[in-house]
């Protein structure tokens, strides 16, 4: 009579409270085999680059789904930021999605002061003479980081000026949450 053959343990068979893979391609690999996967991956131990290798049709389409699947919500929730954006004509050219936040990006001033009016900032009257264009970036900056706590519930951004174009701000990156609060603050 053979004997059954020793399947290899996969991570859904380790303890719970075993130790985290400790290279990024180590805990890629272990993903897609939890996920039932079959795709080579390599990498280094710095794991300066990563690479999967060539995935079968089946597989490649799995992968999509299970990535659309995770990110769904942050997807549909930067799209409605998008949306809500251009309807206030606040255009945010570098909202992206990336790690499960999203991440605004670069932002003229003048919308990021439009953003600003529009979560309910009161900005000084346009008679007065315009102040120096690094100027009204940090005071624009200044009232974003004021008033997006208030109009989101506590919700924080990180907002700054660029040194080598001071017509832009670079808004940083918010948790899905937060930005479904911003969306629903800028419907109102």
């Amino acid at each position: 009579m053979n004997a059954p053959e020793a399947l290899a343990p996969t991570a859904a068979d380790r303890p719970a409270h075993a130790a985290s893979p400790a290279h990024a391609s180590d805990e890629l690999r272990a993903a897609l085999s939890e996920a039932g996967l079959h795709a080579p991956v390599t990498g280094g131990a710095a794991d300066a680059d990563v690479r999967i290798g060539p995935l079968a049709p089946a597989d490649a389409r799995q992968l999509a789904r299970l990535i659309r699947t995770g990110t769904k919500r942050a997807l549909k929730t930067a799209r409605a930021l998008r949306e809500i954006c251009a309807g206030h004509r606040i255009e945010l050219p570098g909202l992206r999605v990336r790690q499960g936040r999203i991440t605004l990006g670069p932002v003229r001033v003048k919308d990021a002061a439009r953003l600003a009016r529009v979560l309910g900032a009161v900005l000084p009257p346009a008679a007065r003479p315009a102040p120096p264009a690094g100027t009204d970036a940090a005071f624009v900056g200044a009232l974003l980081d004021r008033v997006f706590p208030e109009a989101t519930g506590g919700g924080a951004l990180s907002v700054s000026v660029r040194e080598e174009a001071p017509g832009l701000l670079d808004l940083g990156a918010i948790d899905a949450r937060t930005a479904r609060r911003l969306v629903r603050a800028l419907r109102f």
